[in-house]
């Protein structure tokens, strides 16, 4: 198999890449958990996977394969936290309130020194199987070895635990409430 070519998004790659994770995350129960509606769901998740991009692009963390088909938005450690809450206009208040409690979850599960982030990894449905998702996710993980640090990230299910374990991440927190996590890091 040849391995994709990996490459750091640009502001002109967003349009592509928030399509193709409104659809990785449809069924997603975290993503779903904030935003339930069907009917408003491609709307709340595009801003929502569009604010994270926006805000990590111009620091070059956010890589891409084919174009968006894969695509992993990490958050370098100067960033200082995993989820920044979109502005309350942007959001109905019932998704701003539940935004706001997985944030203050996840800042309670995570470690207080230095690490990069993970925040975002999805690979389109249409190219699942292919590893793309490990390719990008690779991109961030030197970064973070390079500079010494830890990789972190969380996910909602227990099938995503298993395949990151094997590729090498181990498990340092969890929680039940709001909506069952798993906290887990790599490296240092």
């Amino acid at each position: 198999m040849i391995a994709p070519e990996i490459v750091v998004a640009t502001p002109a790659d967003r349009s592509r890449i928030v399509a193709s994770l409104v659809a990785t995350f449809a069924r997603d129960p975290v993503i779903r958990w904030l935003f339930p509606s069907d009917d408003t769901y491609p709307e709340h998740a595009a801003a929502f996977f569009g604010h994270l991009f926006d805000k990590r692009v111009e620091r070059g963390a956010v890589f891409v394969a084919e174009g968006g088909n894969a695509v992993a938005i990490w958050e370098p450690p100067a960033d200082g936290g995993p989820l920044t809450p979109l502005p309350a206009p942007s959001m109905p208040a019932d998704v701003q309130e539940r935004l706001d409690a997985y944030d203050r979850m996840m800042h309670t599960l995570l470690p207080e020194q230095p690490y990069w982030y993970l925040g975002v990894l999805g690979t389109h449905p249409d190219h699942h199987g292919r590893r793309l998702g490990h390719a990008v996710m690779a991109e961030g993980l030197k970064r973070a070895a390079d500079a010494g640090l830890p990789a972190i990230l969380e996910t909602g299910t227990e099938g995503n635990v298993r395949m990151y374990e094997r590729a090498g991440w181990q498990v340092i927190a969890s929680a039940t409430a709001p909506i069952p996590i798993w906290v887990l890091s790599q490296g240092r």
